[in-house]
């Protein structure tokens, strides 16, 4: 197979291709950093490129494949989200003035997927502060979609899907608090896996320039970025697991298998759409297409119960709560303004950005007791799951809209079927998973009007391998991911 025969190919494949001698890692990496030169001009995914380091461990990994030496990650090409810490490259979450701050120490799922073997050819590009769905900052620039340049890839791993959608290596490392991981796989047409909270310890994914302590952001997650939904599982494995500051000293991680092997024995709840945030003619047809698909192959497929969470009740507390943590580290006039601007709100008021500003003054009390309607939330998922195995529902309203880097976002309007809705009204769908800690895997459905479209799959708790594996039965049963025709050279 000619070396360019690999750039789409999975990490799987490639890695059996490693072992067998049939490619180099050299050859794999060079083969990318060569796409990357060619193609990325147009894209701007890679906003630091460590090439040189990249083909020096590529001859490291020759050579101990040429040994005999198997790891799971073993000469494989990936990127990493500028986030993460990268020893001896910049660091900077997009804030112009961390421009200049390095990195002393690899983030620690970092230093595992060295460990495992992985080649790091540089890190890809985000948005402010990690804070849109759409990449681009006054250091690096504008990310755009491989599918439509005019376009977002998504954010805050933006340049992660771009980069997976246009030959860069097969995986990349991502984050998530607001659909960070899934919304920009969504919008570029690839695979990613938002964790179990707690799963993936987040050390040296930190904002310049703070200490890489072990911590647990409330809400966020790192995870595993891919063009196919089996190489999921591959980076998890490498990426989970306690950190051995703390709970790593005590605990082993030791996930259960998925509950099916089979397509048909899955039983799924497919949600479609919702009043709260309808989904438009693409992303709602993509889902009823699937679910019709999943029921014609014999999986059982329900399209209500009331066992499911309300959606709008769910969202507005997740609303509170996501934007409590960030306003815990905004400037003190945003807090006060906040405060006083709730104390003029009416209590009737029942928006999501009502609840968003709410979440900006909430006191430590409030917070507590919104705290205390997760754990019920948590309750509610759990009788659910006792009778589904999955919850397949939308990621985003509509695939990838038009670059809008209007400064104020809370002006900004998303069009769904030709009405408009507040942009960071869009939290809701990723919401869903990310308020119980549950996790959740995008799966591509395809394109609409040349655009990708897709689905999460949200799972149950701690049981991460179920909804990726029923990810990975879905892409092989429907297709998956389909490069984007502009970069499929």
């Amino acid at each position: 197979m000619a070396a360019s025969q690999w750039t789409f190919a999975t990490a799987v494949e490639t890695a059996k291709a490693l072992a067998h001698r049939e490619i180099s890692s050299v050859e794999l990496t060079q083969l990318a950093i060569d796409r990357i030169e060619h193609h990325d001009g147009k894209i701007n995914a890679i906003c630091v490129r460590d090439f040189d380091r990249a083909l020096e461990a590529a001859r490291v990994a020759d050579a101990r494949l040429a040994r005999g030496e198997r790891a799971p990650l073993l000469g494989l090409p990936l990127t990493v989200k500028e986030s993460y810490n990268v020893a001896g490259l910049p660091t900077t979450w997009g804030f112009p003035q961390q421009k200049d701050f390095i990195a002393a120490e690899d983030a620690l799922t970092v230093t595992r997927v060295k460990d495992a073997g992985g080649i790091v050819l540089g890190k890809t590009n985000v948005p402010l502060g990690l804070g849109d769905w759409q990449s681009y900052n006054d250091i690096y620039g504008t990310t755009n979609n491989p599918y439509d340049l005019g376009r977002t890839p998504g954010g805050s791993s933006g340049g992660s899907a771009a980069a997976l959608a246009a030959g860069y290596g097969s995986l990349s490392l991502g984050s998530d608090i607001g659909g960070s991981l899934r919304v920009p796989a969504f919008h570029c047409g690839v695979t990613a896996h938002k964790p179990t909270y707690g799963l993936v310890p987040t050390r040296g994914h930190t904002p310049p320039p703070f200490q890489p302590l072990p911590n647990e952001a409330d809400l966020a997650v790192v995870g595993p970025m891919a063009r196919s939904a089996a190489d999921l599982s591959l980076l998890l494995d490498v990426m989970a697991g306690p950190d051995p500051l703390e709970a790593g000293k005590a605990y082993r991680l030791e996930l259960p298998p998925p509950r099916h092997a089979r397509l048909q024995d899955f039983r799924v709840l497919v949600v479609a759409s919702d009043p709260l945030l309808p989904t438009d003619t693409a992303v709602r047809g993509a889902i009823e297409r699937l679910a019709a698909d999943l029921a014609k192959v014999g999986v059982s497929v329900v399209s209500e119960s009331p066992l499911l969470p309300d959606f709008a009740a769910s969202s507005r507390l997740y609303m509170r709560l996501l934007l409590g943590f960030l306003g815990a580290t905004m400037p003190p006039q945003v807090h006060a303004e906040a405060s006083q601007a709730v104390a003029h709100l009416p209590k009737e008021a029942m928006s999501l950005a009502a609840e968003r500003l709410r979440g900006l003054a909430l006191s430590h009390r409030d917070w507590v007791q919104a705290n205390n309607a997760r754990f019920g939330l948590r309750a509610q998922w759990r009788a659910l799951f006792a009778q589904f195995d999955a919850v397949i529902c939308p990621i985003m309203p509509t695939p990838a809209f038009p670059h809008d880097h209007s400064p104020d976002q809370r002006e900004r309007r998303v069009s769904i079927d030709g009405v408009e809705h507040d942009y960071n009204d869009q939290l809701a769908w990723p919401g869903i998973a990310t308020l119980p800690g549950l996790p959740a895997t995008q799966v591509p459905l395809g394109l609409a009007d040349g655009l990708p479209v897709g689905v999460q799959i949200v799972g149950p708790f701690l049981e991460d391998r179920t909804p990726i594996k029923l990810a990975e039965l879905i892409e092989r049963e429907f297709g998956g991911f389909t490069p984007p025709p502009m970069f499929a050279d």
